[in-house]
């Protein structure tokens, strides 16, 4: 598939019409290189949505593609339906931007991967924390050298869900859970930051709610880097500590001056997404004063600069800053965790790479 001429609308579709899909939908219709060009869902909620943006609306991408030519697709479809629905934009030679995870198991994510390779057609998977211009200045600072040697991190998502998300039934099957929906942001980013993951160790539990999916999680991460980090999760506990009520990503969240990720080298310490660096005076002393420095930035919304970016994509302009590959990675780290949860061991992700031979 040629890209598309620079001066010509990109034609975009938007499969999934939930959460996540009306703010990919706003954020096309935000984009002067673009126009929705079809809401794909096949629910009458979704077809009342389209028509509200005066946007077509089909039930399949097939009937979408019959109406018209298409140069992207976002796919935020559920989870369980990530892997077929971007295997039908791939079989129509469209780039497709995929909603995290990739998928909700890795080998399915690893076929996609290779459809997408064996096509030649771009898949961009949507990590979006990291096109928001706070981790690339945090980015920054952990390569600039500034906090030492990086020791350990420390990342916190307590939020309460209501009830009412979990009407939806597929946020209570397996696939779903804080740990799917959820940390795989959070591993997502520490593999940008510190490399890649060697080890995994997992507890978690579905006291509250009793789903089959868990509603807290601790995990431990080994990363080759030598960096140690914890992720402690639960979505059925109140609290200002996590990306959502930390970061203003998300203007749903009412945002709480706070953290949820602390960062800790021998020179310093950094807070995210505070973004404030921490050291002191002189050299590393507990008994002497620390300095407090805020690390400036231009704030942007993530979801617009993905978009922007995806556009690049599809014009062949730019490689996927979060490639296929990417998404399948930080999946199989999810896919550790959940397996050291079931089995109270700890994962080694090179033995259990080498045992699927990828």
């Amino acid at each position: 598939m040629s890209a598309p001429s620079k001066m010509a609308f990109l034609k975009i579709a938007v499969m999934g019409a939930g959460l996540i899909g009306r703010r990919h939908i706003e954020s096309v219709l935000a984009e002067p290189r673009a126009s929705l060009s079809a809401v794909i869902d096949p629910s009458s909620a979704a077809r009342d949505f389209a028509k509200s943006k005066e946007a077509p609306w089909f039930a399949t991408l097939a009937e979408a593609t019959a109406a018209q030519r298409l140069d992207g697709v976002i796919v935020a479809t559920p989870n369980q339906l990530h892997v077929a629905h971007a295997l039908e934009a791939i079989a129509a030679g469209i780039p497709v931007l995929v909603e995290k995870p990739i998928a909700d198991n890795g080998d399915a994510a690893a076929a996609l991967v290779s459809a997408g390779a064996n096509a030649g057609i771009p898949i961009l998977i949507g990590h979006h924390r990291r096109h928001n211009p706070m981790i690339r200045e945090a980015k920054r600072v952990l390569e600039s050298g500034r906090l030492g040697k990086i020791l350990t991190v420390q990342a916190t998502f307590w939020v309460a869900k209501p009830d009412g998300y979990f009407d939806v039934d597929w946020r209570r099957q397996e696939g779903a859970g804080p740990i799917f929906v959820n940390l795989i942001h959070d591993v997502d980013l520490f593999r940008f930051f510190f490399g890649e993951v060697e080890a995994v160790h997992a507890m978690e539990s579905n006291s509250v709610r009793r789903h089959p999916v868990e509603d807290t999680a601790v995990v431990l991460l080994r990363f080759k880097s030598g960096v140690l980090a914890t992720l402690n999760a639960s979505d059925a506990a109140p609290s200002p500590w996590s990306w959502e009520m930390t970061s203003g990503e998300n203007p749903a969240f009412p945002q709480r001056d706070q953290f949820c990720y602390q960062i800790g080298g021998t020179a310093g310490s950094l807070a995210i997404p505070e973004l404030t660096f921490w050291t002191n005076i002189s050299k590393p002393d507990w008994l002497q004063p620390l300095v407090k420095e805020d690390v400036p930035f231009t704030p942007g919304d993530p979801l617009t600069i993905q978009f922007q970016h995806f556009c690049d994509v599809i014009r062949r302009e730019a490689e996927p800053l979060v490639s296929g590959k990417e998404g399948l990675a930080a999946l199989r780290i999810i896919e550790a965790i959940k397996a050291s949860a079931r089995s109270g061991k700890t994962i080694h992700l090179d033995k259990t790479q080498a045992r699927r031979g990828h």
